[in-house]
């Protein structure tokens, strides 16, 4: 049980970072006309790689890759390609594939959370 328990606690946490990422995009895209405005996001491999080091994601063979060290629990400032004349680093044609794909990815985690406690209502019930 506490597996199953586990499982869904790391997708519920894979929610709550899409939607910070969300959020933080959504703010970049918001602030495009501001001067000075430095463009953020959330290093989304580094906050997975926080969540598995809660021991959820270990490797169970020797001959398994482990996931990568990475720094995790920071905003990373987006480097801009073509950086505006007053300073401000938001692309929005970036910004919005990133929110977009981030929107897609977040819709696919609750479809996926949302078969599985489907599956598991339906062995309960015995169907």
């Amino acid at each position: 049980m506490s597996s199953f328990v586990d499982s869904l606690k790391f997708y519920a946490d894979t929610l709550a970072l899409r939607s910070r990422r969300g959020t933080v995009l959504a703010t970049n895209i918001a602030n495009a006309a501001t001067p000075h405005f430095k463009a953020r996001d959330v290093n989304f491999d580094a906050e997975m790689q926080k969540i598995a080091e809660t021991n959820i994601l270990t490797t169970t063979n020797k001959k398994h890759i482990p996931m990568a060290n990475a720094r995790a629990g920071e905003l990373a400032y987006r480097q801009s390609v073509n950086p505006s004349l007053d300073g401000n680093t938001v692309e929005m044609v970036v910004e919005q594939t990133e929110f977009s794909e981030n929107a897609v990815r977040y819709q696919t985690s609750l479809a996926f959370i949302n078969g599985r406690i489907s599956g598991l209502m339906s062995a309960i019930r015995g169907e």
